[in-house]
């Protein structure tokens, strides 16, 4: 699920939030939902941005398998640590 605010990207797909970020993208900012526990995380959207989630929903992108296992955990851990 995507949705484009302003010059953000947002999205709640820790996948697709693992891999843009595995693949340079740095997370500007994390939302926590009061209910159901979801959280959106916000890029800075720009047009290499754009090509990248583009491949990513296209099954093109390639991503070190070890650098997206690291990201996610240090995502997850973010995402718990309240950080």
């Amino acid at each position: 699920m995507k949705q484009y605010e302003d010059d953000n990207f947002r999205t709640y797909d820790l996948a697709l939030a693992s891999a843009l970020v595995s693949y340079g993208f740095s997370i500007s900012g994390i939302e926590k939902t009061q209910y159901g526990g979801r959280s959106s995380f916000i890029f800075d959207r720009n047009e290499k941005l754009d090509q990248v989630i583009q491949a990513y929903w296209s099954d093109q992108l390639q991503v070190n398998p070890k650098a997206y296992f690291d990201v996610l955990k240090h995502i997850k851990t973010r995402l718990y640590s309240g950080v």
